[in-house]
């Protein structure tokens, strides 16, 4: 069992502390689902106001379901589709702060109002995406999608 000190300050901190923690979660283990899972549930437990937190992988051409925490979730969507197969697409961190007002956003969970989804990529080469989700209405904001993205950036290649 792994217990972290995640500050409650600043966003900055917050991010600080998860991003050490993830470090720390991942270094030394070669199993990416697990790697995935654990990052997933470290995100659930000390992000606030989500109400879904996961991965998506890069599995024979498209995006298919891997570790999460939230209500169950859409098994597969194609690359260019929705906010997820768009950030696949574009490999840019989508943030979307009224999914309804998004083109072709598939509603997995009808509660969701805001995402923000950050490719992963290892060597050049897509290996899926994290997608956060919330029932707030612009609940991310650039301090979120730099954090998420610094997270990606050490997990990637602990995915590859």
């Amino acid at each position: 069992m792994y217990e972290f000190e995640v500050a409650d300050g600043t966003k900055a901190e917050l991010y600080r502390d998860l991003t050490s923690a993830l470090d720390a979660l991942t270094a030394d283990e070669p199993d990416a689902i697990a790697n995935m899972a654990n990052v997933a549930a470290l995100i659930w437990q000390y992000l606030p106001d989500l109400n879904w937190a996961g991965f998506y992988r890069m599995v024979g051409g498209e995006l298919v379901l891997g570790p999460f925490q939230g209500k169950p979730a859409c098994i597969r969507i194609a690359v260019g589709s929705g906010v997820c197969g768009t950030a696949a697409e574009t490999r840019e961190t989508q943030l979307v702060e009224d999914v309804h007002a998004f083109p072709g956003h598939i509603a997995c969970d009808a509660e969701s109002r805001s995402e923000l989804v950050v490719p992963i990529v290892s060597q050049g080469e897509l290996i899926g995406v994290l997608d956060l989700d919330s029932p707030k209405a612009a609940r991310f904001d650039a301090g979120d999608a730099a954090g998420c993205e610094a997270l990606m950036r050490i997990l990637a290649p602990r995915l590859a």
